[in-house]
């Protein structure tokens, strides 16, 4: 086995390299991956259905097409996971309920498409919160992907989103999607220690992945480095595989590291009202970083929101919850459906909901977004922690209380966000710093993230050893 298919950590672009120099076959990484899963995956729990076969057969197809100089592109090859909510046509997809165990997909959607089409190769199907609804990342009836961070005690993974989280953080995966509507990427993104991306509506089509909610579900990527982040958002675009080939060869685009890029900038941080809401280890890897940032020539003003946080949240999951109810009301209106009753009493808090109230809630939105854009003209990015506290206990958790405090706003705003990893908990815990931007500005967050991360330079990983 090569150094690279032994290391479960290597990064995808690396790997796309090491395919178009032919040092390395896509069969011994889907191999060597399929090896880990058998060996820790029965621990950590992060999939719902593995394709074993399909995964082989593929991955020897890239092999023969590779040896052929029939490369697609720098995602051919490549080992990614779905999260169980988005369709593979003629495959199972669950949405995380034991309800949908034998429901078929009758399709592939676009985003999906979009990564086949590029030459990845699906390994499985990650596990995810019921129906998408809920930040924790538990599940009473499919069971709950247990964080790797921490193999004695079981923490929340982050939701909804959870298996992709674990996969990728544990090597089970090379990277994966998930689906953000209140922060079901960077949730488990930050409790997992990863890079995750929440897009603005209009950059990423819906198809074909299960609805929570119409108006504010986005699909997005979930990697462990920026790199990554930028060579899978990209395919998800529908980017042209020769031209990422040669950025990713010379170092351009988004593969480049603009270390200068935060040189004038001008960020917006926490109030000291919205710091008394995060623990201390959340707030000591928050100053540190935005030191850091001071370091390389940005500007830090306090960001006062012209409508409190904790309303924009209440705001986001009012409108959530009366979607996800219309979307899934045959289930939990059902008595005799096995459903997960914390998500069940989430979700039937949207049947109290009306139609006339959550039209007034959606013009509401319309009115409030002019007015917080407006209130962040004179800033480049608002800086946030994407979570108050690294990953609790599972037992220790509140299931009607969010973590989403600081990420729900953002779908309702509609802006897009980056979960980053920027230190660690005196526990050993992941702590996850948020960077917003105007809907629209994806590729200008990844490069700011690109280049906090080279500052950061962290290296950590779980520790399997105990297994």
């Amino acid at each position: 086995m090569s150094d690279l298919a032994s290391d479960p950590f290597a990064s995808i672009v690396q790997i796309s390299k090491a395919f178009q120099k032919k040092s390395v076959l896509p069969s011994e990484i889907v191999e060597a991956q399929l090896t880990r899963i058998d060996a820790i995956d029965p621990k950590l729990g992060s999939y719902q259905t593995v394709y074993r076969d399909a995964a082989l057969s593929a991955a020897k197809e890239a092999d023969t097409a590779i040896a052929k100089n029939q490369r697609i592109g720098p995602f051919h090859g490549i080992p990614f996971a779905l999260k169980d909510i988005f369709e593979l046509e003629g495959q199972v997809t669950t949405c995380g309920s034991r309800e949908m165990l034998q429901r078929i997909s009758p399709k592939t959607g676009t985003v999906v498409r979009r990564l086949l089409e590029a030459g990845g190769i699906v390994i499985g199907k990650t596990k995810t919160v019921e129906c998408a609804l809920g930040g924790w990342g538990t599940n009473e009836q499919m069971g709950t992907p247990w964080n790797p961070w921490d193999l004695e005690e079981a923490r929340v993974p982050g939701g909804s989103s959870s298996g992709s989280g674990v996969a990728v953080a544990s090597g089970l995966a090379s990277c994966a999607t998930g689906s953000d509507t209140g922060g079901s990427v960077r949730l488990p993104a930050a409790f997992c220690g990863l890079t995750g991306l929440k897009v603005s509506k209009a950059c990423l089509p819906t198809d074909g992945i299960m609805p929570l909610s119409q108006t504010l579900d986005t699909p997005g990527p979930m990697t462990r480095n920026m790199a990554d982040l930028a060579l899978m958002f990209s395919i998800m675009q529908g980017k042209n595989s020769n031209s990422l080939e040669k950025d990713i060869i010379n170092d351009h685009g988004l593969f480049s590291t603009r270390e200068n890029i935060f040189k004038g900038l001008k960020l917006g941080i926490l109030s000291q009202e919205e710091r008394s809401h995060c623990t201390d280890s959340i707030l000591e890897s928050y100053d540190k970083t935005l030191d850091i940032l001071v370091e390389l020539g940005a500007e830090l003003k306090i960001f006062k929101p012209p409508i409190p946080y904790d309303e924009l949240a209440q705001l986001n999951g009012a409108i959530s919850m009366y979607e996800g109810y219309q979307n899934h009301r045959n289930f939990y209106d059902d008595p005799s459906k096995k459903m997960d009753q914390n998500v069940k009493k989430r979700m039937m808090g949207g049947r109290d909901l009306t139609s006339e109230g959550h039209a007034e809630r959606l013009q509401k939105r319309q009115d409030n977004q002019p007015v917080f854009k407006a209130s962040m003209a004179e800033f480049h990015a608002l800086l946030t922690p994407t979570v108050l506290e690294p990953a609790p206990r599972l037992v220790d958790i509140d299931e009607d209380f969010t973590p989403g405090y600081f990420t729900r706003p953002f779908n309702y705003i509609d802006m897009a966000a980056l979960a980053l990893p920027t230190a660690y908990s005196e526990k050993g815990l992941p702590t996850s710093m948020q960077i917003v931007v105007p809907a629209g500005q994806e590729n200008f967050v990844i490069q700011m993230g690109t280049a906090l991360e080279k500052a950061l330079a962290l290296s950590r990983r779980p520790n399997f050893s105990p297994l």
